[in-house]
């Protein structure tokens, strides 16, 4: 695909905070091959933060195809309003049938997207997709629009927080007594599916020997589903953490996180949102997921803590009752990589 002066593009997003923020390198790509192109992105709702703000695009539009726009008539209305903006390419970085039909209906005459048998009829480039999980997440996207003959110059993320985000976490910091002295660790212990979760008596005990042996001060992340496993950490201390869920949005997470001399989490969006702001420090422990696929990138100030048990890596087991891959690295495994900078 060559340049073709101003076009109106469309980008058809996937449904999952870390992927979308794995997407920013895919629209900055595609934004350099279009510098005065008009171009809008569709997300759900939960996933709107990521992109708020991004300079590289001048729309973004929500489809929640759960919610708002899971009926028929919702559905047919999403169209409609899709065919009145008028755009001539679309790229799918979503693989689902639905979407492609939804935006054929559309009638947007380039729809370049990955190949399956269901939906290869309505895309008119059709993309062959790389073996599973033989790509990162990042590469994944940006082999979209590689193969359909754009330039592609870099695979960074990106995410931007304001002024704003920032004076809130400060002040969120002050009112808990924390100067610009103390050494502030953030911890994030939820997880979108258990077997990524780290057992809740080993964030205890690393957030009490953090307290104990360094004087940090611990602050715990999480939206308010995470309102329960942080009670059961905090029940399981000595002493006391401070904690924040449910207080951040992502962008004021953003600037928490930013502030922080050390960042420890699992394998899950924040992990991105704190690579793609430069924290200063970042701990991530990967259990059944691959850092080849889904690790952050860059890793100047990234240290990966996973352990071979003996499984098969990246594991898709929802309901593995084990977790040996998560259990197998201990608090003092974490301490170490602390100790050791």
């Amino acid at each position: 695909m060559r340049e073709q002066g101003n076009k109106r593009i469309l980008i058809f997003n996937v449904n999952w905070l870390g992927d979308v923020l794995f997407s920013t390198a895919t629209i900055r790509n595609i934004r350099r091959n279009f510098p005065d192109s008009f171009i809008a992105c569709i997300v759900p709702s939960r996933c709107y933060p990521i992109l708020k703000g991004n300079p590289n695009l001048d729309e973004l539009i929500i489809f929640d195809e759960k919610d708002r726009h899971k009926g028929i008539l919702e559905r047919f209305d999403f169209v409609r309003s899709l065919r009145g903006r008028s755009f001539d390419i679309v790229f799918l970085l979503h693989r689902s049938f639905s979407r492609a039909l939804i935006c054929r209906l559309a009638g947007i005459p380039e729809r370049i997207g990955y190949y399956t048998r269901k939906r290869g009829f309505l895309l008119t480039r059709k993309i062959i997709p790389p073996p599973k999980d033989s790509l990162h997440r990042i590469d994944y996207y940006l082999d979209i629009i590689k193969k359909a003959g754009l330039k592609v110059e870099d695979r960074y993320t990106e995410f931007y927080i304001t002024d704003e985000d920032i004076k809130f976490a400060r002040e969120f910091l002050n009112k808990n007594l924390v100067s610009n002295k103390d050494l502030l660790v953030v911890i994030n212990p939820g997880g979108n599916w258990l077997p990524k979760r780290w057992p809740k008596e080993y964030w205890a005990e690393l957030a009490d020997k953090l307290i104990e042996g360094f004087g940090a001060k611990v602050v715990v992340t999480g939206g308010y589903n995470d309102l329960s496993l942080t009670s059961e950490i905090k029940s399981r201390m000595k002493f006391k953490p401070i904690i924040a869920c449910g207080v951040f949005n992502l962008k004021q997470l953003g600037a928490l996180i930013k502030e922080a001399g050390i960042f420890i989490t699992v394998d899950t969006g924040p992990l991105h949102i704190a690579n793609s702001v430069g924290a200063k420090k970042i701990i991530a422990i990967f259990g059944p997921t691959s850092p080849k696929i889904t690790g952050p990138y860059p890793l100047e100030n990234v240290i990966i803590l996973q352990k071979n048990v003996g499984c098969v890596i990246p594991c898709y087991e929802v309901k593995c009752k084990d977790n040996r891959c998560m259990k197998a690295i201990t608090p003092n495994d974490v301490l170490k990589e602390i100790k050791t900078q």
